[in-house]
């Protein structure tokens, strides 16, 4: 499925967002890829993360370091962000944002994911996310809205979850 949206980002710029499902990553130029995001859920609820540059209420992940795969990306964030354990993980789809001032693109990655609390809570180690919370799933427009493309993530993300993914 492709869903087409225009939207302002958080810097004004304004961007066409693009989002496709996906079952690999394995096609796309590595290069633009940038950020790495799971809907993690924990037995039966979704793990959401407060912070951010925004300051608001969202999934946990962030960027890809040099020379990262993916799924290194998608494991160190959960981890670094919530002090939960990766138990497995599949992927949603991706999200191409594109610049409308200049049509320059990178790839937002998204994955669902198993976790488990690692241990005692610890500091997101760049202090991006000050608090975690285990959430209902129905309730997460509670906490972010990110309208029919994220409809369609959390909407995939519960179908692959509760396929045993």
């Amino acid at each position: 499925m492709q869903i087409n949206e225009e939207f302002v980002g958080y810097s004004g710029v304004r961007y066409a967002l693009e989002y496709k499902d996906a079952d690999s990553f394995d096609d796309l130029d590595y290069s633009k890829c940038t950020q790495v995001y799971g809907v993690c859920y924990y037995e039966n609820k979704l793990v959401v993360g407060f912070g951010g540059k925004k300051k608001n209420w969202g999934l946990i992940g962030g960027t890809i370091e040099s020379g990262e795969k993916f799924e290194e990306t998608l494991i160190r964030e959960i981890k670094e962000e919530s002090n939960m354990n990766v138990l497995s993980y599949v992927p949603i789809g991706y999200q191409k944002m594109i610049d409308t001032r200049d049509s320059s693109y990178v790839f937002q990655l998204r994955y669902v994911c198993r976790v488990k609390p690692h241990g005692p809570s610890v500091e997101d180690p760049d202090g991006g996310i000050t608090e975690i919370k285990l959430i209902d799933p129905q309730d997460y427009k509670k906490y972010f809205d990110w309208g029919v493309v994220g409809e369609r993530i959390m909407g995939r993300a519960k179908d692959l979850i509760n396929r045993g993914s």
